[in-house]
């Protein structure tokens, strides 16, 4: 019998860790090795550190955490010439990626494996028809193979010659057509979602004690947490007059069934409430200048990707300095209080079903089975 293949494997968050874990289980016949979180541990990798050390996001947070970054790009490029994979593949975090290809190419033994066939795949394409289109060119130059997660997204990359593969939203694979009753008794349920970054956690937590003492105890709270900021979440909450119930980020597609508005972070889990139909505000805070050199940058009206695909508000943002309680409490009483508006908004999510995803394949098993072709 051959010997197997072996994939070096790269996911520097949750949802990155959550399809990854979805690629490795469709492909048994391959080894992996690499970095990943407890679902892609859970589905056979040892990480050579722990994932936590790549979640991090914003320019002054990066800069910030720029010594342990840089020790994980070296341990990290050691162990790809110590495997020599046949494929690395990366998902999402780019920016520590492209450092890990860099880093192989600038060594001997590196270009060396390069030359023998080592080819670099990536999951995520970078989302240049929002801000810095130039990146389409840059991730030409640096992968081999590019999976997008939209069709429209392809045309930019393919033009600088970067084989693209659209592959649906890998978060639809566990919800659409899920998780959208929401027939609750007792008081109603809202859940609050500070993010999957401890940067993320660490801006919005104090503005959600001061939404919900704003609210009072009329609803019942409930926060999600993810591995990388559990602790975080736990110690920043207890000393809330209103304490909210936390559960296991694992639990919280069942808690869509039962949300009635959600207040989340901007990112993956704005893209799941709106796949399950949950009305939501979506808020971030970052760095100031981070914050200013965004609004510089950025060529798209809104941050959630629903409103994005629908090219009107669905989802009210609350952003940076809009991200205060008060503007939560007014968003969400206008979502509370009149059924209209929650009937219509939910109507909306309904209308972009269709953009998340082109068929019933997963999109785990869509990626996995164009990597069996190409190695």
């Amino acid at each position: 019998m051959p010997n197997k293949k072996t994939i070096f494997i790269i996911a520097g968050e949750v949802s990155g860790d959550v399809l990854g874990a979805n690629i490795m289980r469709e492909l048994p016949e391959y080894n992996f090795i690499g970095i990943g979180g407890q679902n892609m541990c859970g589905a056979g990798l040892q990480s050579i550190f722990p994932m936590s050390d790549l979640a991090v996001m914003g320019i002054i947070e990066v800069l910030s955490h720029a010594r342990t970054l840089k020790h994980r790009i070296r341990e990290t490029v050691q162990k790809i010439i110590d495997e020599k994979p046949d494929l690395v593949l990366t998902i999402d975090s780019p920016g520590f990626a492209r450092s890990v290809i860099g880093g192989l190419k600038n060594s001997r033994v590196g270009r060396d494996l390069i030359r023998d066939g080592l080819r670099f795949y990536h999951v995520v394409a970078p989302q240049v028809w929002a801000w810095r289109p130039g990146r389409a060119k840059k991730y030409s130059e640096t992968f081999d193979k590019l999976y997008a997660f939209f069709d429209f997204e392809v045309p930019y990359f393919t033009r600088h010659g970067l084989d693209t593969i659209a592959v649906g939203h890998p978060v639809s694979d566990n919800i659409m057509g899920k998780y959208v009753a929401r027939n609750v008794r007792g008081k109603k349920i809202v859940a609050l979602m500070p993010g999957s970054r401890k940067t993320e956690v660490k801006k919005l937590m104090p503005v959600f004690r001061e939404f919900v003492d704003l609210v009072g105890d009329k609803y019942k709270f409930i926060i999600p947490t993810v591995e990388t900021t559990d602790a975080l979440v736990r110690g920043a909450i207890a000393d809330w007059t209103i304490r909210p119930e936390i559960i296991s980020a694992q639990d919280r597609y069942a808690l869509y069934e039962k949300t009635f508005v959600a207040v989340a972070a901007s990112g993956t889990v704005s893209a799941e409430l709106a796949m399950v139909h949950v009305p939501a505000i979506i808020v971030y805070r970052m760095n100031w200048l981070t914050t200013i050199i965004g609004k510089i940058l950025v060529n798209v009206k809104w941050v959630s990707l629903v409103n994005i695909l629908l090219n009107r508000s669905v989802y009210p943002e609350l952003l940076g300095s809009g991200a205060t309680a008060k503007n939560i409490l007014r968003e969400f009483n206008r979502i509370a209080d009149d059924e209209h508006v929650r009937e219509e908004m939910i109507a909306e999510l309904k209308s972009a079903d269709k953009l998340w995803r082109p068929d019933s394949e997963s999109v785990g098993a869509r990626i996995a089975a164009d990597i069996k072709k190409s190695i």
